[in-house]
Formats: structure tokens, C-alpha cells, sequence
């Protein structure tokens, strides 16, 4: 009996903006691409996006593009218009698709993470260096999304108002700075956990290192009519606390609204999250990541968070 052979995994796309190129410059992945002298691989000094294409389709890509100029502000970064970015994520996503023969077999279902990064280019140069990468999505994310994770919580080692007390520190950008929030994951690995939910050192909640965190409060009420009512409750930390506003949070609440979920925004401390009904790190490519246990403390019962888990997956499906 002969064994098939396997099917190849799609090779990471590359395409630079590049004012020669309308739609980019496809660049071959395999061979190097930045000089070694660029600012981004020696300082971190750049930004970056993460989105996520289903079927073709870029999620949310307005609200990434608007974080992108947000953070390239920050940073005194001179970054191509959003038309540009357009015509550079749609060539990623394309070539990808046209390379990915799982992509083919199911007619383009299959999800392609799309990453925007910027960099202040190498020593001396006058223009930021801009790329847009497509890949397929790491195994993990869908399974954590199923699963669910533990998390445990750590000190970020600064308070709540750092962020407007310091600019400087640049809070409000996502950078290519990411060795501190790597660091934690390894730490919460060692530590048999999946991720992190990081705390101020005045005993606020935060976010995760790569996402945002979300609770939810279930309470009854009378309906005015001799029964009783379900109040749905979907809380996120306080935005000025020196978190990263999230594009994933920031939609997922206007769909809840539309559903009738009522919405909060901290201060929540820890407390909160184990008094929760059920708690969520959320981002553009894990999407739900529903919390099972935080520092060993199992959050509501696994039915309610089962529960609860799918109907915000339902509405999260809703936006584009």
C-alpha cells in the first residue's frame, strides 16, 4: 500500500510596501530581508498589527489600521497611507491562498494570520522599513479556544496611572518591544500555566500578554411582569490604566450591546475575576480563550463557561 505523501504546509508570505509596487513587493520568505543594522531587530523599535482573514477576508482590518497610526504616532514613525496597507494585505492573503492547498480544497475557509510591522529601518535611514506577512495560524489558538487555559497572575511592576504619568513609556502603542511579555509566558509555562494576566502594583487588573481580558456577571431581576429576568454583564479593565486598547474587545462589546448585554469598564482587581461567572483573554488571533483556572481557582463551572463561551463566539462570528 503506498503512503501518500504529505501535503506541504503553505510557506509565510511576505509583501513590502514599496511605492514602486501598487499592491507590494512579494519578497521570498526563505532569504533574509532586513539588514542587519535595522533599528527593529536591534532596538524594537517598531510597531506592528495582527489580524486575522477568514475565507479570504481580513477581520476588523479598519480598527488594526487605525492602531497602527496610533502606535506609529507614539513613536514618531512617517508610515504609508491605509490604501497602501489595503492593497499589501490583500496581496499576502492572495499569494497565501494561492500556495496553501488545504485553502484550495475547502474554498478559501481556512484562516491566515496577517501581521503589519514597521520598523524605524536601519541606522541612518530616511524612511520607516513596512511589510505585511501572512502565515498559517499556530495549532495552539484553536485548541485554547476549545479547551479553555489556566492562567496565573503576575506584577507588571508599575502602577495604574504609569501611562499618563509617563508617556514616554509608551503604553498605548503595540511595539516590537515584546521581550518582557514573552518572558511571562515562558515564566507561566514553567509554572504549568498557559498564559498570564498581568496586575499593577496597586493591585489592578491589567491585561494579558497578548490579549485582553474580559469577565462576565450573570444576575436576575424582576421582569416586571411577576418573573424574572437574566442580566448579562461583560466587563474589561479600565482603557486609561496603561493597557492596549483591544480591536477584538472593542467589537465584541458593540455586538453585546446590540444583543442586550449590559457593558463595564473596571476598575476590577483581582477579586473580580474570581468572583466572575466566567473570564476570557481575547484576541484578534486565539479570538476567545475562555479561563479555567487562575492561580489554580477554578472561574464559575465549566457548563456556565461552556455557555457563555459559545454565545459571545456567536456574536463574535457576526463581525467583519
Amino acid at each position: 500500500m503506498t503512503t501518500p505523501a504529505p501535503v506541504p504546509a503553505p510557506a509565510t508570505v511576505l509583501v513590502f510596501l514599496d511605492p514602486a509596487f501598487d499592491g507590494g513587493r512579494v519578497a521570498d520568505a526563505t532569504q533574509p530581508q532586513l539588514m542587519a543594522t535595522d533599528l527593529g531587530a536591534t532596538r524594537g523599535d517598531g510597531v506592528f498589527e495582527s489580524l486575522l482573514a477568514v475565507g479570504g477576508r481580513p477581520r476588523k482590518i479598519q480598527a488594526h489600521l487605525t492602531r497602527l497610526a496610533g502606535s506609529a504616532r507614539l513613536l514618531e514613525l512617517d508610515i504609508p497611507a491605509e490604501d497602501a496597507w489595503r492593497r499589501a494585505v490583500d496581496t499576502a492573503i492572495g499569494e497565501f491562498r494561492r500556495q496553501d492547498p488545504a485553502a484550495a480544497a475547502t474554498g478559501g475557509t481556512d484562516e491566515v494570520v496577517v501581521k503589519l510591522l514597521v520598523t524605524r529601518g536601519p541606522e541612518g535611514a530616511a524612511a520607516a522599513t513596512c511589510w505585511v506577512q501572512a502565515s498559517a495560524p499556530a495549532a495552539a489558538g484553536r485548541r485554547q479556544r476549545e479547551t479553555g487555559i489556566d492562567v496565573i497572575l503576575l506584577d507588571r511592576g508599575y502602577d495604574s496611572e504609569v501611562g499618563e504619568r509617563a508617556p514616554w513609556l509608551l503604553l498605548g502603542a503595540k511595539t516590537l518591544s515584546y521581550a518582557v511579555n514573552m518572558a511571562a509566558l515562558r515564566y507561566a509555562h514553567r509554572h504549568g500555566a498557559a498564559d498570564v494576566i498581568f496586575t499593577s502594583a496597586d493591585g489592578r487588573v491589567l491585561e494579558g500578554p497578548t490579549s485582553t481580558v474580559l469577565l462576565a456577571h450573570l444576575e436576575t431581576a424582576d421582569d416586571g411582569a411577576g418573573g424574572v429576568r437574566t442580566i448579562r454583564r461583560l466587563i474589561t479593565p479600565q482603557l486609561d490604566s496603561g493597557i492596549l486598547p483591544g480591536t477584538s474587545q472593542g467589537a465584541l462589546f458593540t455586538a453585546a450591546k446590540a444583543a442586550g448585554w449590559e457593558l463595564g469598564y473596571g476598575p476590577l482587581e483581582p477579586k473580580d475575576l474570581l468572583d466572575a461567572d466566567a473570564v476570557w483573554l481575547i484576541s484578534s488571533i486565539r479570538l476567545l480563550a475562555p479561563v479555567n483556572h487562575i492561580d489554580g481557582q477554578e472561574i464559575g463551572t465549566p457548563e456556565l463557561r461552556r455557555q457563555l463561551t459559545a454565545e459571545l463566539n456567536a456574536l463574535f462570528a457576526t463581525i467583519e
